[in-house]
This record gives C-alpha cells, structure tokens and sequence, in this order.
C-alpha cells in the first residue's frame, strides 16, 4: 500500500513533526468549531487503533522503534483537545448536548444512555483500568526492560565481536548489529520515560473532568442562570462525553505500550502467539470443557449458554489432538513437544561448526573482552594474529571468543579443534608479575605460576607495579597473560593451525605476485594435500614457512622424481638452511652446536637399519641412554648459553628429531647438509661420549 502523494512530500521535507507541532498548539489556544472537534476526535480515535493494532502486529519491539515518540504525540494530542472541548462546553454547554460536537454528544448520551451517573461510574471505571492495570503494569515492564537491556549490552557486544573476529560476519554486518543493539537498549530507556507520558495522561484526564464538571456547573448557574439540576445534568453529560472520548482512546494507546513491553522476541506477531501458545495442548482444552459443561449443569445456571460453550472447546480440542496426528487425548510427550516448537525437524542449521581455535573466558573476564569497560584483549589478540603471520608466514584462523558460565569467574580456556590445549587465570585490575630468575624479594599477593612458561609469578595491585619492575620482575597486565598463552600455544601447535582452508588462503596470496608459480607446482606436479603435509613437517620442527618463493621452487625442482612428503621435506629443509640457522643464531658466523660421539652414532646407525627412520622400534636401553645423555648435553649447552642444537648426520637427522621431539622440545636437530658454507661450526660438547 502506497502512502498518499501530499504525505510522502510532506515526510520527505521533514514537515511533519512541525505540522503536528503547530496543529496541537492550535487546538490549546485559538477557538475552535465543534464540527471541526468532531473531525480531530475522530482522527484521535482512529490513530489510537492504528497504534494499537501495529503493536500487536510487531514482531520485533525495534520494528516499531518510533513508538516512544507516538506515545508523546498522542498523549499531547489528546490533552490539547480537551482544552480546546473545555473551551467549547463551558462557552457554548448551555445551548445543548451538542454544543462541543457530535461525537462528545454520542459518547455522553448513546453510550451511557444518558444518565450522568452512569457515566460518571463508567469513566471512573475506565480510569482505574488504565491508570491502576495497564498503565502501571506496562511501566514496571519498561522499567525492568530498559534495565536488562543496559545489563546484556556488553555480552551481546563481546559475542558481536566474537563473530567477527572468528569470520563468521563480515565489518558491515558487525557494525549493523551493533547499531541494533545500541537502538534496542535506547528503544527500552525511552519507553521507561515514555510510559510516564501515558502514566500523566490518566492523571489529567480525572483531573480535567472534574474540573469540566465543577467548572460547568459555576458558569451555567452564575452566568446563564440555570437551575442546579438542569446545570449539573447539562455540564456534567458534557464533561463525562469529553473524558470518554479522551479515555478510551488513551486505554488503547496504553495497552499498546504494554504489548511492546511485555513480548517475548519470536518470530511470530501477537496474534499468532495467542492462538498457537493458548491453544497449544489438547488436554487443557478437554479438561476445560468438562468444567464447563459440568457448571451447566447447576440448577440456576445459564444452562445453554455453558452447554453451546462447552462443545465448541471440546471441538476445539478434538481437532487440534487431530491435527497433531494422535488419538484424542492420548497424545505423547514427545509429539507434545514437537508441537510446541512448531513441528520443525532437525537441520544442518542446528549443526553449530567446531571452532578451529576457540578461547572461552569466566564472567568476571567479560570486562577484559568489552570495549565499553576499555577491554583490550580483542586488540592484542589481533595482535598476536599478525606477528604470528609476519614470523610463521601464514595467516592462522581467526580466533572465536566466547563466555562460558561453567569455568570458575577468573578462569579462561583455549581450545583448539574443540580440544583444550591450555587454561589459565587472569585477574582484572592486578598485574602479573613474573619472575625470569634475576629478581631480588618477595612480593605481596597472590603466589602463582605464569600459565605461558611455567615460571613462579605472583599477582599484585596496580600499587606495586613499580616495585615489582624494580626488583626485577616482569610486569604485565590480565589481557597480556591471556594474549602471551594464547601466543604460546599457538607457536607449539602451529602445524596443526595449517588447514586446507589457510593453505589454499596462503596460495591465493602468492598467486597475485607469481600467479604462474602457483599453477605449475599445485596440482600439476604436487597435490595440495601433499604440499599441506611438507609445510606442516616443516612447522613442526619450528622451520617458518615465510620463505615461500624458496620453499615453491625447490618443490618444482623435484616433484617430478617424488611425491613423499617426507623425501621432500628434507630437500625442502635443506634449501632453507641459511633461514633455520638464522632462526637459531642470528647474527653470529660460529654456530655452537652439539655432536654425536662416534661410537654412540654407530649404535644409532645400526638401530635406523632395523627400525627405520621412524625410530619406533629403538631398544629401550639405547632409548633411555639417548634421552638421558642428550638431556645432560643440553644442561650444558644452555648453561653455556647456547641454543641446544645438535648437528647430526642426514641419515639420522628425521629419526632423532621425531624421537627426541616430545621429550625435549627445545631441541633443534640439524644435518651437516643444511649448515650454509658461510657459517663456522663450533662443537662444544659430545652427546654419549661417556658412554
């Protein structure tokens, strides 16, 4: 339906709120005509049923978000034709019923048969509901609405950013939803403001008629000189026909505010909730008709009209048990269930993705998520994103943040592939101060370890801070623990943050410089699942990918002479030696490095030639005396100060890296072929030299 040509040039040039403006200012000051009062009581009444019956249609309070503003309007309007009535009946009420109008004439005789009494109880009546039921309930609903409003924001915000941090919606629709939620929590702030509006307009609609009342009565007996009766019966008529005009319009409008307060976010409007909600069970209905029809059968009761109504809910009944293809009567919990959810069958919507990293905090961390609260824990984890790719050479999944109420109010948990890799806890408002083995004294708090590295920290106030610093502690704050694991977990897991996904991302990056590059080597040479598994080789033995153009090339080179990943992982390693040893000892020409004594590599040559170079099936002695001496060349390596590399032949170099792996992490395993001819080697101790 098309709005009117005259109203849409109206709207478009912002006239309309100043038209309204003037037009109820003119009805407070200039006189006006009683056919002309007939014409905006009429126009008052119709637009009290166009707001009510929008409310009930209204599916989300937010579609009706100008509502707060009608409320004001109409309430003005209303109250500015009561002055202009009251001008009109005490000027001209002693003419006739009909000296304010037809409509005022039609409410005080035609709809209370023109007993002054009768409408005198009837407007108190309709001023009761209003004021006392609608109008109060309505304003206690508003009030705790515009309170949960404000409280929900920060959860709906931080969930809002969750999904935009984890890819699920893009910047446009991020900000759209956060428009919506800034709109709905004003939208409820303005109806608690807005249903006093309504609150006031009961009070002075008592008021105005009974000063109407009194008022009429003085000018018709001093001025007209009217007799008592003929003055309060005239007056009063007028006055009781001019407050129902007002009030019933004003009932309305009040159980519209209620009816936008008071629904519960669905997918349907009211009307359709009524029927489907009220009517939902079969039982009720049967049992409600018994009850009834029994009441029908009491002497003195109006035996046909409970009998008529008794059938037609059990009608009801049968049909809607019917509908839901049970026996009347007999229908299961389960279909019950079915029913009351609409019938709706499981879909791939309901399907929720497991989150390829995932952080989940207590409540007492939402401050730490919340931008509002001055939360910059989104901020560093996108910090920790990009130095994660500008070292690795991959962009790694988004990370989905989120609140879980089972974890302790302090305690958060990293997830990775819907398994917990880590959990720690952060406490907002103190600092953690960290102890990296130089710091003097004790501090005051709370004694725990960091949950990144292990290392003995304690959690203290802001007024500590800079003591701790000078002592020489390492200070950080809540959102800095959290970033820092989460950055330390994504380093050890690395290989597994490498999915098809971020791979072909990877690719389609390095295809817009060397577009040919990409297209000769995946798929013509190599499968994609083939590259996934070099690259990931590659990350788990902490080897950065950056190099890609490198790494590319040298898989050019011999793809056509092998597809094993592992075959060419190790020519892969090789061609980025120079980058590896940067890895390890930037900046130095000597690279000190640990070695295998000879006779204690002959025994692991001959172990290889039995086991493989998984190195699985290596005896248990010559196992525990590998760990054991190469743990104590380390001790000694790092109290040297040296990274623990140890330099080995490439015949050993994949058995020992993958066996020496999970029990000493922070050992490098390198092969002579992938030492550049620039660098010195420089052994500093022999691994099994005592053995």
């Amino acid at each position: 339906m098309k709005l009117p040509l005259w109203l849409v040039r109206l709207s478009s040039k912002g006239l309309t709120a100043p038209l309204v403006v003037v037009v109820i200012l003119g009805l407070m000051v200039l006189p006006v005509p009683a056919f002309v009062l007939d014409i905006f009581f009429s126009f008052n009444i119709a637009l009290s049923i166009i707001v009510l019956l929008t409310a009930l249609y209204t599916v989300r309070p937010l579609d009706f978000m100008v509502f707060p503003a009608v409320l004001l309007m109409t309430t003005m309007l209303r109250l500015s034709l009561n002055v202009a009535s009251t001008r009109v009946v005490l000027t001209a009420g002693h003419t006739g019923p009909d000296a304010a109008g037809k409509v005022i004439e039609a409410f005080g005789h035609f709809l209370i048969g023109g007993n002054y009494l009768v409408g005198v109880v009837v407007f108190i009546i309709l001023t009761i509901i209003n004021f006392v039921v609608v109008t109060k309930g309505a304003g206690r609903i508003a009030e705790v609405g515009a309170r949960f409003a404000l409280d929900a924001m920060p959860g709906k915000q931080m969930a809002i950013d969750a999904d935009l941090n984890a890819g699920l919606i893009g910047e446009a629709d991020a900000r759209k939803r956060r428009t919506e939620v800034a709109q709905e929590a004003e939208f409820y702030g303005a109806m608690d403001g807005a249903s006093k509006y309504v609150r006031g307009d009961a009070v002075a609609g008592i008021v105005i008629t009974v000063v109407n009342m009194v008022g009429g009565l003085l000018v018709g007996m001093l001025q007209h000189n009217l007799a008592f009766g003929t003055a309060i019966e005239t007056y009063t008529l007028l006055a009781i026909g001019d407050g129902l005009v007002a009030q019933i319009p004003s009932l309305m409008i009040s159980m519209a505010a209620g009816a936008v307060v008071s629904r519960v976010a669905s997918e349907q409007d009211i009307g359709e909730q009524f029927v489907a909600q009220l009517l939902m069970k079969s039982q009720v209905l049967y049992i409600t008709a018994g009850i009834i029809g029994a009441m029908g059968l009491i002497p003195g009761m109006p035996n046909l009209s409970f009998s008529v109504l008794a059938l037609l809910i059990g009608t009801t009944a049968y049909l809607r048990a019917r509908r839901a293809g049970t026996p009347a009567g007999l229908a299961t919990a389960e279909l019950e269930s079915l029913d009351a959810d609409g019938g709706e069958d499981a879909s791939w919507q309901d399907l929720a993705p497991v989150q390829v990293l995932s952080l989940e905090v207590g409540y007492r961390l939402f401050c730490l998520v919340d931008e509002a609260q001055d939360g910059d824990l989104l901020r560093r984890i996108k910090g920790v994103r990009k130095k994660f790719a500008q070292e690795v050479g991959f962009l790694p999944p988004a990370v989905h943040i989120s609140d879980n109420l089972e974890l302790p109010p302090l305690a958060y948990s990293i997830a990775l592939k819907g398994g917990e890799i880590g959990r720690g806890e952060s406490h907002p408002g103190q600092f953690l101060a960290i102890n990296p083995g130089i710091a003097i004294g004790t501090l005051v708090g709370t004694q725990v370890s960091d949950p990144a590295f292990g290392l003995p920290a304690t959690w203290i106030d802001a007024a500590q801070r800079e003591e701790a610093q000078s002592m020489g502690y390492t200070v950080v704050d809540a959102s800095t623990v959290v970033a820092t694991h989460l950055n330390q977990l994504m380093s050890v897991n690395t290989a597994e943050l490498l999915s098809r996904r971020e791979l072909q991302a990877l690719l389609d990056f390095l295809a817009k410089d060397a577009p040919k590059l990409i297209e000769d080597l995946v798929p013509k040479l190599l499968p994609m699942s083939v590259l996934q598994k070099v690259l990931q080789n590659l990350l788990l033995e902490g080897v950065h990918i950056r190099d890609m153009r490198s790494i590319i090339d040298t898989l050019g080179e011999h793809a056509a002479q092998t597809q094993d990943a592992a075959t060419l992982t190790v020519v892969v390693r090789i061609a980025l030696g120079r980058a590896i040893l940067q890895q390890i000892a930037p900046g130095t020409e000597e690279v000190p490095v640990m070695a295998l004594d000879n006779q204690f590599e002959r025994l692991l040559l001959q172990a290889l030639q039995t086991t493989g170079p998984e190195g699985s099936g290596i005896e248990p002695g010559l196992a525990d005396s590998l760990i054991s001496h190469t743990s104590q060349a380390m001790h000694l390596q790092e109290q040297m100060g040296y990274t623990p590399v140890l330099l080995v032949s490439a015949a050993l170099r994949v058995m020992l890296s993958r066996f020496l792996r999970r029990s000493l992490p922070k050992l490098r395993v390198l092969s002579h072929a992938e030492m550049p001819e620039s660098r010195t080697i420089k052994v500093t101790n022999l691994v099994g030299a005592s053995g």
